[in-house]
């Protein structure tokens, strides 16, 4: 569910006319629904009411200040993967005994940032960055939490670019060694051993690969607590999909994913960790971009928009679908036709949709892409010299800009010439 619908046959985000937002933004530009984002913060932290758990969001996904804010103040934690991150993260309110660093090739600098200003605990991905943070937390005189990620060789069907569960990915320790390394934690004294972390891709759409890893933690639980060791928390990651195209079969809802960890893990008397970013973020947000031209082809007709690859980089890297919407309701039965929607960007690549039907669009239109607010402002960048598109909240009936459009000179000023030019 979100926030976006057709009233009064023009698109709304909340109660506020999208077409009014892009007279006084200019396009394209990202907006974001304040109601989405709290609603499906929400259905997760239900969704894990029957026990002790912490939601921390997944801000790769969509980390603005803002977004983060509304988040943090709902309660969320946050599962971050970089200094940067971690920065943003504190910067948004959230205290360091709620944040979460994951991540395969954490720097020492990470490690000393996040230890100096308060953790939850590190996820660790390798066994030479286990030995690097009790290097890094002995210097420092503190001890630091650990999980460690296991990879469950579980194939979670999803693209392969974002699974992240199966034995050739770059993610985690093997599960079959897991005692092993929980062994040598134990002999470290920078080290804390608090719990276990999996998460096995992004955007799973069945809950059987979930059950096939969930029930190899559980066994791994019960194998490192003979072994003496204190497992507080399971740390089940994230991946919950979203339906991109509708009409499409819906995926899992939360409380049907909170509902198995119950069933298979439940039974522990850990605290769960759950790091959703896709579910939370991506119905939350849409792209609003406008017709530049339409072009006749040879046996195809083109829209041409002033959204790029730059702006919105799902669809050309992932093959990733979303529904493109007019943001003037067409009428009912209204004559469609197949489009190429493309943007200005000087590359085949630089495609968002291929014979998809529309109705009929000129000049000046504009139209919207669901589902976008996951990994859309997130993956942008300024290629071609094209500025980063504003962000834009709405919280009823306000909206306000919360990531200005650069200016070609700000851009252009970032630049610096070294003395002998």
């Amino acid at each position: 569910m979100d926030h976006f619908l057709y009233r009064d046959g023009a698109l709304h985000a909340e109660d506020v006319p999208v077409a009014e937002i892009a007279a006084e933004v200019g396009t394209p530009f990202y907006l974001y629904s304040t109601a989405t984002l709290t609603r499906h913060f929400q259905l997760f932290d239900d969704a894990l009411s029957w026990g002790p758990h912490m939601v921390c969001y997944a801000m790769k996904a969509a980390s603005n200040q803002a977004v983060l804010r509304i988040l943090a103040q709902c309660g969320a934690g946050m599962d971050v993967v970089s200094g940067g991150e971690y920065a943003r993260a504190i910067a948004a309110g959230v205290s360091g005994d709620k944040i979460v660093f994951s991540g395969v090739g954490k720097t020492e600098e990470e490690m000393r940032t996040a230890l100096s200003g308060g953790i939850r605990q590190f996820n660790l991905e390798s066994e030479p960055e286990m030995e690097r943070l009790n290097r890094v937390a002995l210097s420092m005189g503190v001890v630091a939490p650990v999980a460690v990620r296991v990879n469950p060789d579980v194939d979670a069907k999803t693209h392969a670019k974002i699974a992240t569960g199966k034995s050739e990915n770059k993610f985690g320790i093997p599960i079959a060694r897991a005692r092993e390394v929980y062994a040598r934690i134990a002999q470290l004294k920078g080290l804390k051993a608090v719990g276990i972390d999996v998460h096995i891709g992004s955007q799973l759409t069945d809950l059987t690969p979930y059950r096939l890893a969930f029930e190899k933690v559980g066994q791994l639980t019960d194998a490192l607590r003979a072994d003496g060791h204190d497992i507080q928390r399971l740390d089940l990651g994230g991946g919950l999909g979203i339906p991109y195209a509708r009409g499409n079969e819906a995926p899992p809802l939360p409380s049907e994913y909170g509902a198995l960890i119950r069933e298979t893990l439940g039974d522990k008397g850990c605290e769960i960790e759950i790091e959703p970013g896709r579910l939370v973020a991506g119905n939350a947000g849409i792209m609003v971009s406008k017709v530049i031209y339409v072009k006749s082809g040879e046996g195809r007709d083109f829209l041409i928009l002033d959204g790029a690859m730059n702006d919105l980089i799902r669809p050309a890297m992932y093959d990733a679908y979303h529904d493109i919407v007019p943001i003037i309701e067409p009428e009912a039965g209204a004559e469609q036709q197949p489009y190429d929607i493309v943007g200005p960007v000087c590359e085949s690549g630089d495609t968002f949709a291929r014979q998809r039907m529309m109705p009929p669009l000129g000049e000046g239109d504009l139209v919207a892409f669901r589902s976008a607010g996951a990994y859309g402002a997130a993956m942008s960048s300024e290629y071609n010299t094209r500025p980063l598109i504003p962000e834009v909240l709405v919280n009823g009936h306000q909206f306000a800009v919360i990531r200005p459009r650069p200016t070609f000179e700000e851009i252009i000023n970032r630049d610096t010439l070294p003395p002998w030019l």
